[in-house]
């Protein structure tokens, strides 16, 4: 389960070392090397951070390569980057941008401030670099997987949740504090006596649910990044993007028109059942838990809808959904009866958008508290867009959703747009790229429909993160005091391609470069954030099929292409981590925390199955950064 902080904190008692004593901090190195350990791409720009206790006097600094030989000599600047805490008041900034030739490399800091970094690559191309962070993102994809369709790897993933193919359906709950608690009030209430089949899907983050709001948004990831490597991508991923499409067409029924909003519930009453969160097991075990207050949590899951059969629907959700078919469509476009079909889901769940009187607050999961939406419109542009590409590659006349997009995109960028990047919350950003680019292909003469607006749409979020880059000692953009930052800063880099792309332009080349540089080790804690990418990756995450089925210690086992939340408010961990859940497998090191001496700036991150803060993955942010990988090459 994964929330904003208006729900966490509440939550927290349900969630595994949410009260009790913090682990015990190390005094830390007297100096450090922060490097993007995945590795840089030969001809582009190669910071590297110092980071100290005591201020310096232009030390040296080597390069050397893997056989020890010195390929570059140079001196740490006079005047430090900026500073990040009271125990490291010191980042230098080091640049390595000479250094072109393909091999491994370390750095070597001489003098007061001695030390090594982790060793890290030159490759020879975009490709090289990205192309195993698309793989790895789709096996995560492949680890959450639901159903009886398994792909087993070597997390030795098994069918479960079988029982949902005939799942019953039922009222919404009544949540009395749905944004501070997810306990259920009273009974839950079936409604009639039919059952429908919600077998399948991807489980949301470190639980079992399954939300048709995040796997909408998964999906139009896994297909647009399909889209975008065309016939560079690997069938994994084509397979992967099938698999999303099938269960989200499970969750639309179009004899009724209705659309499916959630399987499962995150935690029960308190007293007579219990939920998802108030178990920890591997999921095949759910379809053979007979006990009586598990039914709801295990072998029988309780199915909701968005609304009533006809009725319509929230337009987040009937956006987003229609843009995951219409995309589908597009890269079916060979086969075009499947295209046409796929098409026609979309444009049935898009007319249902109740744009009128939208819901308030919108709906997304139950509760609303889970992942509370503000926007609407850019879900609206996006199901438009996409609907509008579809067509254009069918041949067809696709001019009313054109002027669709066009219509929210606008309406967004008066009403609704924020400097939010493309996230979760947030899809604007490929509504105008795609707008943008259909537009300079069928030239559609409507006052809705403005470059310079798409582009200056495009630019707003990028503008100001490469601002705050620019202020920061580790050139990040994003901001790693607040939730999801992690999501936030591969949508930069997405974003910033689309902008390069769509103004044919470069001017946020290095900005990207500098937040992939961030994410992947070239921070303060010198973390990378996504499993299996660079040398000192998440090893214990919140996540239940990682600590049961996977190492703790960062050796296979792995489940490799996670992207967790990242960093976080440091006053979040007030109270400590506490105790574990039955079940939970401990952290070999879950008594210190190596992370602790470089808290800063407000933030902290923290590696333990325990800090749900930082630690639990979920299925958007690994897609954002497959989309942001896949947009490179």
């Amino acid at each position: 389960m994964r929330a904003l902080a208006t729900i966490l904190a509440s939550l927290a008692a349900l969630i595994p070392g949410a009260t009790g004593a913090e682990r015990t901090a190390h005094s830390g190195p007297t100096s450090v090397v922060r490097i993007d350990s995945v590795g840089f791409i030969s001809g582009e720009a190669k910071p590297a951070y110092l980071m100290t206790r005591t201020a310096l006097s232009s030390p040296s600094y080597d390069v050397i390569d893997d056989q020890g030989a010195v390929v570059m000599s140079r001196t740490v600047p006079e005047h430090p980057q900026g500073s990040w805490s009271t125990t490291y008041p010191y980042v230098y900034r080091l640049d390595l941008s000479g250094l072109h030739a393909v091999g491994t490399y370390r750095v070597q800091v001489h003098g007061s401030a001695a030390t090594t970094s982790p060793p890290f690559e030159v490759v020879a191309s975009p490709a090289t670099l990205w192309q195993p962070v698309v793989a790895d993102a789709v096996r995560f994809f492949q680890n959450q997987r639901d159903g009886t369709d398994q792909v087993a790897g070597p997390l030795n993933r098994e069918p479960a949740h079988r029982h949902d193919a005939a799942a019953r359906i039922y009222r919404t709950p009544r949540f009395p504090h749905p944004y501070r608690s997810d306990r259920i009030q009273g009974r839950l209430h079936r409604i009639g006596h039919r059952t429908v089949d919600v077998e399948g899907g991807w489980f949301d983050a470190g639980d079992y649910l399954k939300f048709t709001h995040t796997a909408a948004y998964a999906d139009v990831l896994l297909e647009a990044s399909q889209r975008a490597l065309a016939g560079s991508a690997p069938q994994s991923l084509v397979d992967e993007a099938r698999f999303g499409e099938k269960w989200l067409a499970k969750m639309w029924d179009s004899r009724t028109r209705t659309l499916y909003l959630q399987v499962g519930i995150g935690s029960g009453d308190n007293h007579s059942y219990y939920g998802d969160h108030d178990l920890w097991r591997l999921p095949e075990a759910d379809d053979h838990d007979r006990k009586a207050k598990d039914r709801f949590a295990a072998a029988h899951r309780p199915v909701f809808r968005a609304a009533a059969p006809g009725h319509r629907i929230s337009p987040n959700l009937a956006g987003r959904v229609s843009a995951a078919f219409a995309l589908a469509a597009q890269n079916d476009a060979a086969t075009p009866t499947r295209a046409r079909h796929e098409l026609a889901t979309a444009m049935a769940i898009y007319g249902l958008a109740k744009t009128r009187h939208p819901p308030r607050p919108l709906i997304t999961a139950n509760p609303v508290g889970y992942y509370p939406e503000d926007s609407w419109r850019d879900d609206m542009a996006l199901g438009a867009t996409e609907i509008a590409v579809a067509k254009a590659a069918l041949g067809d006349n696709g001019a009313h959703y054109t002027h669709a997009a066009g219509h929210w995109v606008m309406a967004y960028l008066a009403h609704e747009a924020s400097t939010e990047t493309f996230n979760l919350y947030d899809t604007s950003a490929l509504a105008e790229f795609d707008l943008a680019q259909l537009s300079a292909a069928h030239p559609v003469n409507h006052p809705s429909i403005s470059r310079s607006a798409l582009l200056r749409g495009l630019e707003r979020p990028l503008a100001r993160a490469a601002k705050r880059a620019g202020r920061d000692p580790f050139g990040a953009g994003g901001y790693y005091d607040e939730f999801d930052v992690d999501s936030h800063t591969f949508g930069l880099i997405a974003v910033a391609q689309m902008y390069d792309v769509a103004s044919g332009s470069s001017v946020y080349r290095t900005f990207a470069t500098e937040q992939r540089d961030w994410l992947f080790g070239a921070n303060a804690w010198g973390a990378s954030f996504m499993v299996g990418e660079g040398r000192n990756f998440p090893r214990c995450m919140q996540h239940q099929i990682a600590n049961l089925a996977g190492s703790r210690n960062g050796a296979t086992p792995l489940d490799v292409g996670a992207v967790v939340n990242g960093p976080n408010d440091r006053s979040l961990f007030r109270g400590g981590l506490g105790s574990l859940q039955d079940g939970v497998r401990r952290c070999p090191a879950d008594r210190s925390d190596p992370y602790a001496a470089f808290t800063g700036h407000g933030s902290r991150y923290l590696d333990d199955v325990r800090s749900w803060q930082t630690s639990e993955p979920a299925i958007d942010m690994t897609g954002t950064a497959l989309l942001a990988a896949a947009l490179q090459f």
